[in-house]
């Protein structure tokens, strides 16, 4: 803590000059969901990189999607003192009383991907998950040609998916031929492979799926083979990681994704950390806009 002040001083002052080699305290502690899908290990990279290539200490701890190790965490970074605390939270509300701890502690709070509902943090950066939820209703509608059943994969305790989820509904609001029939919830692809076996069999007739991730929609693509209805049902996903990306080229059943970018969410993550450990104002939002793959 010593030390950090003694840097902000410093850099307050304009005492550093452009030429001279960045130093920096305590640097960033980053507490991220999970490892186990491919969006967070290219988060995680990209953020390791630019870490490494802006001469800053980083240190990473991986959540596993386990909220009480991810607060753990938190306190251990707190303890030591980190500049910048980035976090992509486990539970959008569960991590509220850690980052108001951080922030007492006078340590700067960045979240990453997922926000927390109810705290106020220095800055968050993530996909726009609303519009990228529009994108996918809309891209629902257009396969469906306006009408049919449609079912929803949905992650509830994340708010990044609910915004997605909302999205969505309000997209598929818009086409009166086209009714929700189902939603249930699938975290992991094994969850999610359940979840649409179960809204298959109880909704027959349902012509698409949008999953909330890219695990939740190859399971879902998974399941709609297994049952005999490729030619009746299309899925939609949403990260656009590589493996769903391939599906849509070669699975009939894969119509789209929506592609975000966690290599820039993970470069900007450490670039606006470094400007606030240097005392310069951040945007309190840092929306990234997200694509839509429909194959090659």
């Amino acid at each position: 803590m010593f030390r950090r002040g003694i840097l902000k001083s410093v850099l307050a002052l304009g005492l550093l000059s452009a030429a001279t080699a960045p130093v920096f305290a305590d640097g960033i502690g980053a507490s991220l969901l999970t490892q186990q899908h491919p969006f967070y290990i290219e988060l995680a990279k990209a953020m390791t990189e630019e870490a490494k290539a802006q001469n800053v200490p980083l240190e990473v701890s991986i959540a596993n999607q386990d909220l009480s190790k991810q607060l753990a965490d938190i306190e251990d970074f707190i303890v030591k003192g980190v500049d910048v605390i980035v976090i992509s939270p486990v539970d959008s509300k569960g991590a509220l009383a850690a980052i108001m701890k951080a922030r007492q502690a006078g340590i700067k709070v960045i979240t990453v991907d997922i926000p927390v509902e109810g705290a106020e943090v220095t800055s968050y950066i993530g996909t726009d998950n609303y519009t990228g939820g529009v994108k996918a209703g809309e891209l629902m509608a257009k396969e469906l040609g306006g009408k049919g059943k449609v079912a929803i994969i949905d992650y509830p305790t994340v708010q990044s998916v609910v915004n997605r989820i909302n999205g969505f509904k309000d997209a598929i609001a818009k086409h009166p031929d086209i009714e929700i029939v189902a939603q249930q919830t699938g975290i992991t692809r094994a969850e999610a492979l359940a979840a649409a076996q179960n809204m298959l069999q109880a909704n027959p007739h349902i012509n698409g799926i949008f999953g909330f991730g890219d695990d939740a929609a190859l399971a879902a693509g998974v399941a709609v083979k297994a049952a005999g209805l490729q030619d009746q049902v299309k899925v939609i996903g949403f990260d656009g990681m590589q493996e769903a990306r391939d599906a849509v080229d070669s699975n009939p059943v894969m119509v789209g994704v929506i592609q975000q970018f966690p290599d820039q969410m993970g470069k900007l993550a450490v670039d606006t950390a470094i400007k606030v450990i240097a005392g310069e104002d951040v945007a309190a939002e840092q929306p990234i806009v997200p694509g839509v793959y429909t194959g090659k």
